[in-house]
């Protein structure tokens, strides 16, 4: 009997064709800033290349068939070129930071409710103009807005227009190794500049200048987020966990609770995504089929789903992860109600290309990669998993499905995980297999709440018993985070070495599935090149000696390195505030491998100010003091000056030969400016932390 003729994915699922170059486009476009010139005349180029194919003979198209599939290629490259080329706002003629001086003046637009932080008040703005020597130039763009607390009166709301002037600071990156590219992220969401005002730096010119549609979002968000807080009388992390779970507001989130969620890897269950929407399709579909005028037609059924659903991603305040979501399960749904051969891969492939089209930055964003990951994981591997075992037990074989979803999810989504967090929950199943039911019945319940509390008893009643299990499930997960072993912490991972694992996923996957060989001596070969790149990365860890200055603003952060040991030398808080080391310090870690911090090292040896690291001097300055002349001067290999002291750096360079001095984030910037016009003039090498980002010194030279 013949072997049935499978059809490749690119067949069934066409536009997975269209969305693999208009990918490549994005990443070309991005990294290498194409011209608009070049990327219209490719365009025009390859356009007018494909009808000029089809004027050829019917004969000789079929025959240089695979020509016309390269051109069409080459136009959806060039497409998502101009995509990106489009979306970024710096080539607009009227984007502000074109007309911009030191001494403008700026009409602002603040364009979202003012959210509290620390030490402020945060909120994104709009320029809406620029006024230079009594000139308003029109101006386009976003403009990260800080109100100062010490002197923020409660003064500002949405839609209002402020005319401010002060200095803007261009968004910058910590320079930290290893650490959150935040400049490109903000780059994405069109900002590239941010202020810090007090009240003289700012006037309210005009009052509630907002868009209908905008300021419906932002007060259906707060009419749910009050249904909760009124009628769950629980504790804080209770009702933010409510609030993540059903409309996605995360500033009532505890950090460290949320930290317990990503260590047992179930974070997924307070971020609005694709579980959320599919949980409330489900709902929606046992609603509408069970109505007697609405279950007769399906297409009457697919519009109030669908309707129900962007509905509710509205109500969820429109934010980027769940609009996403949103258009995927739209293309799944759409896909299965009017198609009934259609292909889930075609659904996603063409969902996504709609994204990319409308923001193509999608594709950097962690949410949007995720998402699609887990969707395809889930579609490949869950049947195949699923069949592996037969279970007659309706309960049992409910609990293995659970399973099957949960590790078909995990399976394509873990290696970017690992990259971007450097971490991996262990006891993903085991906690999945509570949590999510778990988050099913809260989530559930908070929409019960939010559509009956106007009735006062169930209300009462709806909030008890929203907050008490949201307290179970949060007690549950922070019990399995206290497992000694509950996750794998500390992973270093490249782009390169999350291309392998997913090779050897695949590789292993397709070995396990279709039987042949092929596969596994890929899967072999995969294996063997990720273990080969992982030794040597260890071996040159094992020889590293080195000094790194770190980027905490306020703060003196430093540590000596050896292997993979480090002694650490700063403000004693760091290493009791969570925070402050997860954000600046413990990505460096991650990525140097620092794994056993110690109070000494072998060729460490300090006196007063001075330190001997090795074969290298190193002063460090933090307390104010006067240097006599000495002549001739001693050498230091490096001058580390923290903690605002009073320098003079004329003085100093009489002292000793400097080879490279560091001013560290500990240090003003206004004092740090002057210590570096002295070393200009000084012609002394000088390195700005503020301004430059972490410093790492090779110690072992």
């Amino acid at each position: 009997m013949s072997r049935p003729i499978g059809i490749p994915v690119w067949k069934k699922a066409p536009f997975t064709r269209l969305l693999i170059p208009l990918i490549a486009g994005i990443m070309l476009q991005w990294y290498f800033q194409i011209s608009i010139t070049f990327i219209a005349s490719a365009l025009i180029s390859f356009c007018i290349a494909f009808f000029l194919f089809l004027l050829l003979p019917i004969a000789l198209r079929f025959t240089l068939k695979p020509l016309q599939g390269f051109i069409i290629q080459l136009v959806f490259i060039a497409l998502g070129s101009l995509l990106t080329w489009q979306k970024d706002i710096r080539h607009d003629n009227n984007w502000y930071g074109n007309h911009y001086r030191d001494s403008s003046y700026l009409v602002v637009r603040i364009d979202e409710p003012l959210t509290e932080k620390n030490r402020s008040f945060k909120a994104e703005g709009y320029v809406e103009s620029i006024i230079e020597k009594g000139k308003n130039i029109p101006g386009k763009g976003k403009l990260l807005l800080y109100f100062s607390k010490d002197s923020f009166q409660n003064d500002l709301h949405y839609g209002d227009r402020i005319l401010i002037h002060k200095n803007i600071q261009r968004i910058k990156n910590s320079g930290n190794p290893g650490a959150f590219v935040y400049e490109r992220y903000a780059a994405f969401r069109g900002l590239f500049h941010q202020v810090f005002l007090k009240q003289n730096d700012r006037v309210v010119i005009d009052r509630e200048n907002i868009n209908p549609f905008r300021q419906f979002i932002f007060s259906a968000r707060e009419k749910v987020l009050a249904v909760l807080r009124n009628n769950m009388l629980t504790g804080k992390d209770e009702l933010g966990i409510a609030e993540a779970l059903l409309i996605g507001y995360t500033e009532d989130l505890d950090k460290d609770l949320v930290q317990a969620y990503s260590n047992t890897g179930v974070v997924h269950i307070i971020a609005i995504s694709g579980m959320h929407l599919g949980l409330i399709y489900v709902l929606l579909v046992w609603i509408f089929t069970r109505i007697p005028f609405v279950k007769r037609s399906k297409t009457l059924q697919l519009v109030l789903i669908l309707g129900c659903l962007w509905l509710f991603a509205i109500l969820t305040g429109a934010s980027p992860s769940v609009l996403r979501a949103a258009v995927m399960f739209s293309f799944i749904a759409i896909g299965k109600n009017f198609f009934k051969q259609a292909s889930v891969y075609n659904s996603l492939a063409a969902s996504a290309f709609v994204l990319l089209c409308f923001n193509p930055y999608y594709l950097w964003a962690v949410g949007f990669q995720l998402s699609y990951l887990a969707v395809l994981g889930i579609v490949i591997f869950q049947k195949p998993f699923y069949h592996c075992f037969y279970i007659k037990n309706k309960l049992l074989n409910k609990v293995w499905e659970l399973m099957c979803v949960s590790t078909a999810a995990q399976l394509l989504t873990f290696p970017v995980c690992t990259y971007y967090f450097h971490q991996f929950p262990n006891l993903f199943l085991f906690t999945n297999l509570v949590a999510v039911p778990l988050s099913t019945i809260i989530l559930y319940a908070a929409l019960a709440l939010a559509a009956f509390s106007w009735i006062p008893v169930v209300g009462i009643y709806l909030g008890k018993l929203t907050g008490w299990l949201t307290g179970c499930m949060n007690t549950f997960i922070l019990w399995v985070n206290d497992l000694s072993f509950a996750v794998w912490d500390k992973i270093q991972a490249t782009v390169f070495s999350t291309c392998l694992l997913y090779a050897v996923v695949f590789a292993c996957s397709a070995w396990l599935i279709q039987k042949n060989k092929k596969y596994f001596s890929i899967t072999l070969a995969a294996l063997f090149v990720f273990v080969m790149q992982d030794t040597f990365h260890k071996w040159q860890t094992s020889r590293q000696q080195k000094l790194i200055i770190y980027h905490v603003p306020q703060r003196q952060a430093i540590d000596i390195v050896q292997g993979n040991r480090y002694q650490f030398i700063g403000d004693p808080i760091l290493p009791e505030d969570g925070s402050l080391q997860n954000f600046h310090i413990k990505p460096g870690r991650i990525k140097h491998q620092l794994l056993n911090r110690t109070d000494s090292l072998a060729g460490v040896f300090t006196s007063g100010m001075f330190m001997q690291v090795q074969h290298k001097r190193v002063l460090l300055i933090n307390r104010p003091v006067i240097f006599d002349t000495v002549y001739p001067p001693i050498e230091i290999d490096l001058v580390v000056v923290s903690g605002n002291p009073k320098l003079n750096m004329a003085m100093l360079s009489k002292a000793f030969t400097c080879k490279q001095i560091v001013f560290d984030a500990s240090n003003p910037l206004w004092k740090i400016e002057k210590w570096a016009k002295e070393c200009t003039e000084l012609k002394l090498q000088f390195h700005s932390i503020p301004a430059s980002g972490a410093f790492i010194y090779n110690v072992g030279i």
